[in-house]
């Protein structure tokens, strides 16, 4: 992909395309014959930077998404002068540079990075929806074979309210044929939630009024689709951090030990940096520690880093290792609004289980943009500041900023999940990549 400039000034950011396997994607036009992210790591030894920030989006980011998102919040950064200025003065020479990272995480987008590409979903006939939804959610016979039967119940009974014995049997195959994960909570973010159940799903939907991505194509029969979209793009967030993107993070290490990397994820996208940190299978080294790292409105189990899970005695979180091996040098920052409903409330419905308290006020099943991140020996609670007020953050501590001053606008189901290009969370980055 392209070096991006952002409208109406003079910074630019990469943006690194990754499958839905975790191997680059490719375009000649930046890299002939070879990957883009050699072509980066290239001009990265030609031309060190001191500091690399890298973003990552999360679930329903499509590529034109993904610039739109990467031109505001990178955008919102580079404003923060009095930010930047505190950086130069404590780290003469600063030069930063700037990337995001897009993955295929919009079910139902389209995914090309070349030239020209329509970023327009056009879903058709069952057959096309078929074809899209196949390669969406991974091309195998059994997911393909599923999908036929969910697409021609959906076609023929639009009007249903329930399923029929033919979807429901279809769902469970499919189910089955994603290979993903339940009730397990020390396992891999696409294991934190129930036992699939089609029904339930159903329900679920038409209880909070959850239509399907704009589908007039029988609703009822399609809502559990969304659900195992859900999980599925859960389930590849980690597959692309722990595949090419901790790979590529280790390769701009190796360049030179004074380049320092800051992290920053966004919904599923803290799965995807996590997941940068901890590796394959959560327990990979890097070559060095990572400086920083925020987590925005995560989408991701509060008890990802616990040491113990309540729920489960004597069972850390999937990444544990990434606070007993100190992979990150520097603060982690995670921010928690009560106005984001994403997380908040669609969340633990989607793992199958609304808010039932299971510990101490907290659900079995909750993200960390609604709850934060907790059994983590010495986290630090406390609120979001403005733009113009310094944090203490320290080194190797875990913080949990309230943020509902600030991250609070937004409507429909998602409620704020996206408000995120103020300000007050350019300057929590910044803070976090220089802290006392």
């Amino acid at each position: 992909m392209p070096w991006r400039k952002i409208p109406n000034t003079e910074t630019r950011y990469a943006l690194i395309c990754f499958d839905e396997n975790g191997a680059e994607g490719s375009d000649d036009r930046d890299a002939p014959g070879g990957r883009f992210s050699d072509k980066i790591i290239d001009d990265v030894r030609a031309h060190p930077p001191t500091d690399i920030f890298l973003f990552s989006h999360g679930w329903k980011g499509d590529v034109k998404a993904a610039v739109d998102q990467y031109d505001r919040w990178i955008g919102a950064f580079v404003n923060r002068q009095a930010d930047r200025a505190r950086m130069e003065a404590r780290r003469p020479g600063f030069a930063p540079l700037y990337m995001g990272l897009h993955w295929p995480s919009l079910p139902f987008g389209d995914e090309e990075i070349g030239a020209g590409a329509n970023f327009a979903a056009q879903p058709g006939s069952g057959a096309a929806l078929v074809e899209l939804y196949t390669k969406r959610l991974g091309d195998s016979p059994e997911v393909r074979a599923a999908l036929a039967v969910i697409f021609e119940e959906a076609r023929t009974n639009a009007a249903a309210d329930m399923l029929t014995d033919k979807a429901r049997n279809a769902y469970i195959q499919l189910d089955k044929a994603l290979a993903l994960g339940n009730s397990e909570l020390g396992g891999p973010p696409d294991a934190d939630r129930e036992p699939f159940d089609p029904d339930a799903a159903v329900e679920t939907s038409a209880e909070l009024g959850v239509d399907f991505g704009g589908l007039d194509l029988g609703g009822a029969i399609l809502a559990p689709l969304r659900q195992l979209s859900f999980w599925t793009m859960k389930k590849r967030a980690r597959t692309v951090g722990e595949g090419g993107m901790h790979t590529f993070v280790k390769n701009l290490q190796s360049v030179s030990s004074k380049i320092r990397v800051h992290l920053m994820g966004h919904s599923f996208g803290c799965i995807v940096m996590s997941s940068v940190l901890g590796g394959p299978g959560g327990s990979t080294p890097l070559v060095r520690p990572i400086d920083s790292c925020v987590l925005v409105q995560g989408a991701m189990s509060l008890w990802s880093f616990a040491q113990d899970i309540p729920l489960s005695p004597g069972t850390s979180g999937y990444f544990r290792r990434v606070i007993d091996d100190g992979k990150v040098s520097g603060p982690i920052v995670v921010t928690i609004s009560r106005f984001d409903t994403a997380v908040g409330r669609l969340y633990p419905v989607a793992a199958g289980l609304a808010q039932q308290v299971a510990f101490a006020g907290l659900p079995k099943y909750g993200a960390i943009g609604a709850f934060g991140i907790h059994r983590v020996e010495g986290g630090a609670a406390q609120k979001m500041l403005p733009a113009d007020v310094n944090y203490q953050f320290q080194a190797r501590k875990v913080y949990n900023l309230e943020s509902s001053e600030f991250i609070r606008k937004g409507n429909g189901l998602s409620g704020a999940h996206s408000d995120i290009d103020g300000p007050e969370v350019a300057h929590v980055i910044w803070q976090a990549a220089n802290p006392l």
